[in-house]
């Protein structure tokens, strides 16, 4: 089984999916976006498959600090382009599970994810 969970490692909601992980003995792969970095083509896949607003992270510090001019312009391709060079506005965590996408963290969630695999 492939997994590999995306985010950055000081995000609260990363820590506990993280825990949640470990504690139920699931090896996966940690995609640090600030070590490993993040291309065009990746943001893309999550866009296509999750939809670019839902990828968008509009609570964050990162995006409320976006001119009002960016906010309002906003269309896929901006927005992937601003969460390629910003990717802390990318919503956390994004796991892929056997190259399926998944949004969020929820102890249920994951459990649901896992059982089914």
């Amino acid at each position: 089984m492939s997994i590999i969970l995306y985010g950055i490692p000081n995000c609260d909601t990363i820590k506990k999916a993280r825990k949640w992980l470990a504690a139920e003995n699931i090896d996966y792969q940690f995609h640090d976006y600030r070590k490993d970095g993040i291309s065009a083509v990746l943001v893309r896949d999550f866009c296509s498959s999750l939809a670019w607003d839902n990828v968008l992270n509009k609570r964050g510090t990162t995006y409320r600090q976006l001119d009002q001019a960016q906010k309002d312009s906003l269309t896929e391709e901006t927005a992937i382009d601003l969460l390629v060079q910003y990717p802390a506005m990318i919503k956390r965590p994004i796991l892929s599970v056997n190259n399926n996408l998944y949004l969020g963290f929820s102890a249920e969630k994951y459990t649901t994810i896992f059982a089914a695999q």
